[in-house]
Order: structure tokens, then sequence, then C-alpha cells
């Protein structure tokens, strides 16, 4: 589950195939019943996974993915699945099914790699904890569906699992504690601060009260009262106490051995660990060191670009002069109401409607809203995007957390946010994926974050080419978001690697962006909590960007910009090297 509330949080990643692509050899049998059946096995060990899905067949259950109990079946799964896998020659496979073996193997031998490492003694952070988790599941208005009497009867088994889950934790915890394997003290006391606003004494203002407030009104009125019952005697004897238990844990026992030092390689093999993040965050194996270089080149390339937007609106000052004006002048606060920010985003996708039929041949069937992020996590939420349902029957959901819409800064990249988060960043890429049914349900629901968060980056260099960044302050709000994902490349290797302390992380981000001291403290302890996550936006942007100019080059006046775009979305998320790979042999076949 640890995997997949990442994947909520960030969100994370899918594709599309047409005609142009068909094999030259049939599908593999074997392949398509390992793959299958891998990815089954999957489910029944991760069956919160199989609910975002959309599959609803273990709505009911819940795994403790943290135990060693749990960790050995998933050890188990992995070797023999690659056992089996070796088992197949490559070689007589199709083009697709070339993929799907190249993906498949990669991830195994990448999750048994995984297992070897004590990252289940850290069960809950506070970014991406089962503990928040478990409340949007829970609110009744997030993919747990709460249709029908079964389904308010599947959440109510989950419910009390859910309670269990939180006390277990303290058990892996405390492993985490005899082994050192601790979590930096700040981020202690953030979860400690959300753990404690779940413990309302009135039953009826919690999360979990959700559903009971909005019950169907085509249920009998005896269904009603009986699951108004239950679901009050849960969440009164054992949701919120085991809340409360969590907190006062982690304030009395886990604080005060947690750890001072901000990076992972301070934890035993922590160094270890952080080089095998990246390998799976960015999908490639490039050194600590040259990702740290990589990002200090950028910085400085974006800031010269910032100069001169800077010099075209004739500001006189300094950059971090700029910064603070388009920080502070009351100009660019316009908004007054929630709502007032909505539209602004809606007027965004709009405004590039046309451009978007010209560089994209292929687009989601699955709908799409954009939403205002549920209060009781919007003061640690970021803008995200949570995908649809395989059916179409829940939606693409693009959630922008307004906790005052006053504050709510028009220069902000609200472009760019978009691009990336919504249309035609994670929205096309992730539902694509899931409606495409020539691929196996491994891949349609599967994914790495390098290719996903890549293509939502690189979207965001789309913006001129969609009609969009006429204003310069709003392309400056994209440059600052480009800037915000070069910045990661050096904080997070410097927290990580270079011992740079949480404060210096802060600093260095404050003084290369424009960006508030909250904001700035909230991405840190982001980077701090989910080590190597960070760097997959710009790596994957940058390879996407330099096979484009690369097959452009390559194909002179046959290049076509939509059908490029489509060619890398068609087969859905893969690692970036197969990729390239991929788009090679596509080049080559124009």
């Amino acid at each position: 589950m640890k995997k997949l509330i990442l994947m909520l949080a960030l969100f994370l990643f899918w594709g599309c195939q047409n005609k142009e692509n068909t094999a030259t050899m049939p599908s593999h049998d074997a392949l398509g019943k390992l793959v299958d059946t891998y990815y089954e096995e999957q489910l029944k060990l991760n069956p919160v996974n199989a609910t975002v899905n959309g599959d609803n067949r273990y709505n009911d259950h819940l795994t403790f993915d943290f135990t060693d109990s749990h960790r050995a079946k998933l050890k188990d799964l992995y070797q023999k699945t690659l056992v089996q896998l070796e088992g197949i020659d490559r070689e007589t496979l199709n083009d697709n099914d070339q993929l799907t073996f190249d993906i498949l193997k990669r991830e195994l031998n990448l999750n048994l790699k995984g297992l070897g490492f004590k990252d289940n003694y850290i069960p809950l952070n506070q970014f991406y904890g089962f503990h928040l988790t478990f409340a949007q599941l829970g609110s009744g208005s997030v993919i747990q569906p709460f249709k029908n009497v079964k389904d308010y009867d599947n959440w109510l088994k989950r419910l009390e699992l859910g309670a269990v889950y939180l006390d277990s934790a303290q058990t892996y915890f405390r492993k985490g504690m005899a082994n050192k394997f601790v979590l930096p003290k700040i981020l202690v006391e953030r979860m400690i601060g959300q753990l404690e606003s779940f413990t309302t004494k009135d039953i009826t203002k919690s999360t979990f009260y959700g559903p009971i407030a909005n019950l169907p009104k085509n249920f009998s009125a005896e269904d009603k009262k009986r699951l108004t019952a239950a679901y009050t005697l849960v969440i009164q004897n054992q949701v919120i106490p085991a809340y409360e238990r969590m907190g006062v844990f982690l304030k009395k026992e886990y604080l005060p051995v947690a750890r001072t030092s901000s990076g992972i390689s301070e934890v035993p093999d922590g160094q270890a660990y952080y080089n095998y993040l990246i390998e799976t965050m960015t999908t490639t194996k490039k050194p600590a060191e040259e990702i740290y270089q990589m990002g200090l080149k950028e910085v400085k390339r974006i800031q010269s670009e910032m100069i001169r937007t800077k010099n075209s609106v004739g500001f006189k000052g300094d950059l971090p002069a700029f910064f603070e004006y388009m920080k502070n002048d009351p100009k660019f606060y316009p908004y007054q109401k929630p709502e007032e920010v909505l539209a602004a985003f809606h007027a965004i996708h709009k405004k590039m409607e046309p451009k978007l039929m010209e560089m994209f041949g292929t687009k989601p069937k699955t709908p799409f809203e954009i939403r205002q992020t549920e209060a009781f996590r919007a003061s640690s939420a970021s803008a995200e995007y949570f995908a649809g349902s395989e059916d179409g029957t829940r939606p693409g959901i693009f959630y922008v957390p307004i906790l005052d819409a006053k504050s709510f800064n028009y220069s902000s990249g609200m472009e760019s946010l978009f691009l990336h988060e919504a249309i035609p960043g994670h929205h096309y890429q992730i539902s694509l994926q899931q409606e495409n049914k020539s691929i196996p349900k491994y891949r349609r629901f599967g994914g790495n974050s390098a290719y996903a968060e890549g293509w939502a980056l690189y979207t965001e260099s789309l913006g001129k080419e969609l009609g969009l960044y006429t204003d310069p302050y709003q392309y400056m709000g994209a440059l600052g978001d480009e800037m915000h994902r070069a910045i990661r490349l050096v904080v997070d290797v410097g927290i990580h690697v270079k011992k740079m302390t949480r404060e210096e992380a802060i600093d260095y981000m404050m003084a290369n962006e424009q960006i508030s001291l909250q904001g700035a403290i909230a991405e840190i302890e982001r980077y701090m909590v989910i080590p190597a996550q960070a760097l997959s936006y710009k790596i994957g942007a940058l390879k996407i960007r330099e096979i484009r100019e690369r097959v452009k080059t390559q194909l002179a006046d046959k290049f076509n910009l939509a059908k490029f775009h489509d060619e890398i979305l068609k087969d859905g998320n893969m690692p970036l090297e197969v990729l390239e790979a991929k788009m090679d042999r596509w080049a080559k076949k124009q």
C-alpha cells in the first residue's frame, strides 16, 4: 500500500495504442497468462489498489503492507514470476510483448532489491501516510464507492481493519526505533498534528461520517438506521481512538528518539537505499553527483530566462525584488471566492482547446473535473490529480487546495500547473493508458514516476505552442515551476547525500524561486520523507524533450507533433530507457 499511497498523492500512471503498432507476430500466450496472473496476485496483496483501479472485488479487504509476513508474500510472488518470465524466449515475442517483458523484468528485479531495505520500519509519514489516505477513502467522496448497501457494508469492514492497521503500525515504528531507522523529528511533529485533527468528539463532524451524512435517498429506513448505528459505533469506539493512540505514541515514545538529521543517508544502509531509490524513481542509474550538477546547470539557465522576462515588463529591481513584487502586489490576488479560482482553471482549459486538437490525435474518453481539495487535508496538500476509473464512472479529478481564495496568487503559475496536473499532463497520460485494452492490466494500471511526472513536466513546456503564456506573469509563473523542478535536483541530492540541512535547503529554494516560506517548508519536508521521487520530474522531462528533438531532426519534414505525442503515450508508462528505444524504432519506421 505504501507504493499505492505515493501514487495517489503524486498521482500517478497510464497510455493508448492504435493499429499502427500492429505486431508482426501473434501475442505470446505464456507471457499473457503470466502478466495477468501477476497482476491478479498483486491485487490480492494490495486490495486498495484494486479499488483505485475501479475493480470492486476487494473493497472490503485491507492488507497490512508494512509487516514482514506481507513482504515475504511479495518476495515469493516476485521470485516466482521472475523465474517464469526468464523461461520465455524474448526473441519470440512481438513488439508489444517485448515491451511488457522488459518492463516486468526490470520491475521484478527492482522490487526484490527494494525488499532488502527496512523502509517498512517507517509505516506512516506526513506526506502520504495511511492515516491520510484512510480518511480520504472514508470521506465518501474519493475512490471508495458508496452507491449501494453492499458498498457501505464493504467499507464498514475496511473501516474496522483500518483502525487495527494504525495500532499495528506502532509495532513497526518500534522496530525502527530499535534499529535507528526513524523519521526526522520535524516530520514526526507534522504527523502528530495531523492525527490530532481527526480526534473530534462530535462524531457527525468526523471525516469518516461523510458516507452517513450522504446516505442515498433510495436506501430503506431499516438500512439507514442499521448503517448509521454501525458506522457511529466503529468511528467512535475504534477509528478515533486508534488515531488518538497513534498520536500519543508518536508524541511520548517516538518523537524523543527521532533523528535530528534531514537526509536518508543517516539511517543504516541509507546511502545504498538512496541509490536504489534514484534507480527506481528516475528509471536510470545516474550517479547522485551527476544529477546534482545537472540541477545547478538548469537553475542557472532558467534564472537567465527569468531575468529576461523581468526586464521585458520594465521592472527595475533585481530578481528577488521581482519575486517579492509578484508575491505581494494586490493585483496578483484578484479572487474572492474558491469558485472564482476554479473558474480561472476552467478558462485556461477552454483557451487552449483549439491547439489541443492540433497537437494530439488521441484524447481520453474518461470524464474530467476540477475540484477544491477537501478541507481536512488542504493545509498539507499540493494541487494534484486523482485518476478516474477504468469504466469512466469515476472522473479524473484535478484537486486545487484553496485555504483562502483571497490569498491565491494569480502569478503562481496557474497555466503551467493546469498543463501538468490536468490537461494534457496527468489526465491525458493516465486516462489513455487505463482506456487502452490492447495492453495487459499490469501495464494499464502500473508505471513509474519518471515517465508519469516527466511527461507532465514536459507538457508544461508546451504552453506557448498551446496558446498560453501570453501574459508575462503567467510565463514567469511557468518558469518558476520549471525552476522548482530544477531546484529539486540540487536540494534532494543535497539533503540525502551532501548533508544539506532542512534549513539550508529551504533557504536555497527561497533564494532561487518565487515561493512562500510555508510552501518551501512543505516542499523540503516532502523531499525528506520520499527521497529521490522529486528527481523524476526533471530527468523525465529532459529525456522526452531530448527524444523529441532527435526524432524531429531525423524526420525533418516528415515530423508530425501530434503523431509524436500519440506515440509517446499510446503504449503507456514505461522506464525511460525502454521508451527511448521504442521511439527510436518508431522514428525509423516513419
